[in-house]
C-alpha cells in the first residue's frame, strides 16, 4: 500500500488522506529537491498552508477519474494567495480514463480559465499516472499525443528564485542580551537575519522606531570573529551607539531599500477561525517578530473559492473564504511587500492565542 510509504500517520494509512505534511528529497542531474507533501482536505488546509508557505514552485495534482472539485480551485487560490509563480498541474490517474486526451484536454482548458480569472499561470500542464509512472521521470508511450515534458523535467526547468542573500537587508529584532559578568559589558541585538547581507561598520537604521547606529560587531556563540552577517543565518550584533530598541524592530541598511511604515495595509487574507473575521474586533498581528494590535477595517471583496464569485459589501470573513481586506493597527509597523521580500510580506493573525488566519500583503 502506497500509504504507508507517504503516510506516516495511522489515521492517514486508515482513512485514505494526508493529514500532516511529509518531506521527502531526492536529486536530479541539476539540483537537489525537498517535495512537501501537503495535504488536500478542506480540514486540513491549516497545515497544507503551514507546508506550501516555505514552498519555491508548486506541482498541483488534479484527480483525472474526478475532475476538477472545489479543493482543485481552492488550491489554486492559495498558490495565488502565497505568491508561488512556479506552477505545474498534474492530471494524475489517467490510467483510470484509459489515458483519454479528450479528459486531458477538457480538464487543462477548464483548469485554464479559472488560473487567469486569478492572475496564475502554470507553466505546464502534464497527464500523470502517478502509480504507474507514467510521464513522472520519462515521458510515457501510453499517452503518444503528449509530446513535452515528464514531470522531472518540468520540475528542472523550474527558474529559481533570486536567492535572499541578494535582497534588501531585513533582520527582525527578536531579543536583546545585556552582559555583566566578567568584565563583559556587551549588548547583543539578537535574532535571524531574514534576507540581504549586513558588514561590520555599515550604518543601520531601526523600523519602525526610526534609530540609526553603525555595526560594532558580529557575534555568535563560541564561534570565530566575523565580518559579514547573511540571510539565514541567527547571530547578535553590537552597535557603536548604544539605543533603545525593542524585539519586533527591523534592521535595515540606511542607504538602502527600507520596509513600509504604516498603521494601515492591504492584505489577501485565508480565514481558518471557527469565528468568522469582523470588523472593529481587536486581534493580534504577527509580522516576523513584531506582535500589534490589529482590527479590520474594510472588506474590499471576499472570493468564494468554489464558484469563483466576488461578494461584495459581506460584513464579515467566513471560515475559509480568502478576502481582500485593509488591515489597521494601533501603532506603527514595518512590512514589505510579499513579492519583494516574503519573510516580511507574511504574517498570521491570532485571536485566543489561535493562529485564525494567514495572509500576505
Amino acid at each position: 500500500e502506497y500509504a504507508f510509504l507517504l503516510d506516516a500517520l495511522k489515521d492517514e494509512q486508515s482513512q485514505g488522506f494526508t493529514i500532516d505534511t511529509a518531506r521527502s528529497f531526492f536529486k536530479s542531474e541539476k539540483r537537489d529537491y525537498i517535495i512537501i507533501d501537503a495535504p488536500g482536505h478542506i480540514e486540513f488546509l491549516k497545515n497544507m498552508i503551514t507546508g506550501a508557505a516555505r514552498a519555491e514552485a508548486a506541482l498541483l495534482v488534479i484527480d483525472a477519474h474526478e475532475g476538477i472539485k472545489e479543493n482543485s480551485k481552492r488550491h489554486g487560490f492559495m498558490m495565488s494567495f502565497l505568491g508561488i509563480k512556479n506552477v505545474t498541474v498534474c492530471i494524475n490517474k489517467m490510467d483510470l480514463v484509459d489515458y483519454s486526451e479528450k479528459v486531458f484536454n477538457d480538464i487543462q482548458s477548464e483548469y485554464t480559465s479559472f488560473l487567469n480569472e486569478i492572475n496564475l499561470k502554470a507553466d505546464s500542464f502534464i497527464p500523470i499516472s502517478a502509480r504507474e509512472g507514467e510521464n513522472i521521470v520519462f515521458v510515457s508511450k501510453n499517452m503518444p499525443l503528449y509530446k513535452n515534458d515528464s514531470v522531472l523535467k518540468a520540475l528542472d526547468a523550474f527558474s529559481k528564485a533570486e536567492p535572499n542573500h541578494a535582497r534588501a537587508l531585513r533582520f527582525p529584532v527578536q531579543d536583546i542580551y545585556k552582559f555583566t559578568a566578567q568584565g563583559d559589558s556587551r549588548r547583543i541585538i539578537a535574532g535571524r537575519v531574514e534576507s540581504g547581507t549586513v558588514h561590520v561598520g555599515e550604518e543601520v537604521i531601526f523600523l519602525p522606531s526610526n534609530k540609526t547606529s553603525r555595526i560594532a560587531s558580529i557575534e555568535g556563540f563560541n564561534v570565530t570573529k566575523q565580518e559579514t552577517a547573511y540571510a539565514g543565518q541567527s547571530v547578535g550584533f553590537s552597535l557603536e551607539t548604544q539605543i533603545y530598541i525593542r524585539p519586533g524592530d527591523i534592521m535595515c541598511k540606511a542607504d538602502g531599500q527600507r520596509p513600509h511604515v504604516s498603521t494601515k495595509f492591504k492584505a489577501n487574507i485565508f480565514w481558518m477561525g471557527k469565528q468568522p473575521l469582523v470588523k472593529d474586533r481587536n486581534y493580534k498581528l504577527k509580522l516576523a517578530t513584531q506582535q500589534v494590535p490589529v482590527v479590520l477595517s474594510h472588506i474590499i471583496n471576499v472570493l468564494d473559492a468554489s464558484e469563483l464569485s466576488s461578494i461584495k459589501n459581506k460584513s464579515q470573513v467566513d471560515r475559509h473564504d480568502v478576502a481582500e481586506c485593509v488591515f489597521e493597527t494601533l501603532k506603527p509597523a514595518a512590512f514589505d511587500e510579499v513579492h519583494q521580500i516574503p519573510q516580511t510580506g507574511r504574517f498570521v493573525i491570532v485571536d485566543n492565542y489561535e493562529i485564525v488566519g494567514g495572509g500576505i500583503i
